[in-house]
């Protein structure tokens, strides 16, 4: 019987992992409304805290990319995960806005910053030499999966007991998690004496990231990355990536079902039947990635997107059921796509040494327009007392983005299959 490479259990943790984090970071839409009836705030800053979390999770992904190059995979994963424990403890005991801020901005914002930007790219890097692409795919969708087991979940226990008893469950996952992190996990295949899959002889490793300084490695990098055209190129499209997923579906579709009758189970059901296509769509895409021009996948991913999220309102509404499913489907295909077309062409212009850290900078951006949408979703709120031209703007910017990535140079595939 052929033995399973030990790279794919490596992937199954950081699967899992990732799972984790993502069910605490898109928990946040679950949270918004228990919250402003238990503590009397007002939307728009609870909209700031999550805000925050989510831009500043984009912007420690260079960091935290640059500390995995020096203090290794393992080390960092349990240090994050202990963060996010920590951060779901205090939450129990948080009675201030402020504290809000500092739980779920800053504490809960860089205990996922590992797992939700850089963790994707250097596993496939590190342990795949080929099917980097179906690698990444699989990883990414995991955020998805994580929504589809475990929102309903958390709105059944915020809806008959109480926000609490749904961080308790996440709480838990979180130490579970953390145990499989130090028993099983491993920081590189040369620590246990195999080759990454689909790598027939090993190759000589560049040293230049070695003892050095890791926030003099990551500004390094972003200095050399924006004297290129299609780094910008990259970075503009992901900031709307964000901005209309994340930010706005993630944060505040549950809030928007809600102002139109919608039961929160219900709500936080239909984002998990997003999640299932998700699933589907990403792993897809990473298939995809690997054979097709990553260009042309992304440009037709942001159109449909941008379509979809037109399309909501209107289904809302209308009441529409019919109209709904539609919308989950186009959408659930289409949430995180995105990220291996964006992985495998800054790849394939930075060089798999680079491109890790760099693409922590590209996904920096994605999380800048996240926290736009997540605080200027509120802000929208407040002013017109609906969301609906939040959506609709995201669906409008969307359209720009598929044109920022058909502007990309087209790049020699060196992608091994």
């Amino acid at each position: 019987m052929k033995r399973i490479h030990y790279s794919w259990f490596v992937l199954t943790i950081a699967f899992f992992s990732i799972i984790v984090a993502g069910i605490v970071r898109s928990s946040s839409g679950v949270f918004i409304v228990p919250f402003e009836n238990e503590f009397g705030w007002d939307r728009s800053i609870i909209s700031l805290a999550f805000a925050v979390g989510l831009f500043l999770y984009g912007l420690s992904g260079p960091f935290m990319a640059a500390l995995i190059e020096v203090l290794g995979l393992k080390k960092m994963m349990v240090y994050a995960m202990s963060t996010l424990l920590v951060g779901l403890m205090l939450t129990y005991f948080m009675n201030k806005p402020w504290q809000l801020i500092l739980i779920w901005g800053i504490i809960i914002g860089l205990g996922s910053s590992v797992f939700l930007t850089v963790l994707s790219t250097y596993v496939a890097n590190r342990w795949f030499e080929k099917r980097r692409g179906l690698a990444v795919g699989i990883l990414t969708a995991s955020t998805a999966t994580g929504q589809l087991v475990l929102l309903p979940v958390l709105a059944i226990l915020v809806e008959k007991y109480s926000w609490r008893s749904a961080i308790s469950l996440i709480l838990v996952l979180s130490f579970i998690m953390l145990i499989i992190i130090l028993i099983f996990m491993r920081n590189s295949p040369k620590e246990i004496g195999i080759l990454p899959y689909g790598m027939e002889k090993e190759l000589p490793k560049s040293s230049a990231f070695q003892k050095k300084n890791p926030i003099v490695m990551a500004f390094e990098l972003l200095r050399e990355a924006i004297r290129v055209k299609e780094f910008w190129l990259l970075a503009g499209s992901f900031f709307i990536c964000g901005l209309s997923t994340s930010g706005l579906i993630g944060t505040h579709f549950i809030s928007y079902c809600i102002s139109y009758g919608i039961p929160v189970v219900a709500a936080a059901s239909m984002l998990s039947f997003m999640g299932v296509f998700d699933l589907i769509g990403t792993t897809i895409s990473g298939w995809l990635s690997d054979r097709f021009d990553n260009r042309w996948l992304l440009f037709w991913y942001y159109i449909l997107r941008g379509a979809s999220l037109v399309l909501l309102p209107f289904a809302l509404q209308e009441g529409s059921l019919a109209l709904l499913i539609i919308f989950s489907v186009f959408y659930g295909l289409d949430w995180i796509a995105t990220v291996p077309p964006t992985i495998s062409i800054s790849r394939q212009i930075f060089g798999i040494e680079k491109s890790g850290i760099i693409y922590g900078w590209i996904f920096a951006s994605h999380q800048a327009g996240a926290a736009v949408a997540a605080y200027g979703g509120g802000f929208m709120y407040n002013i017109f007392d609906s969301y609906t031209w939040a959506f609709i703007s995201a669906g409008i910017f969307c359209v720009m983005a598929s044109l920022f990535v058909i502007l990309i140079k087209k790049q020699k595939s060196s992608l091994a299959v």
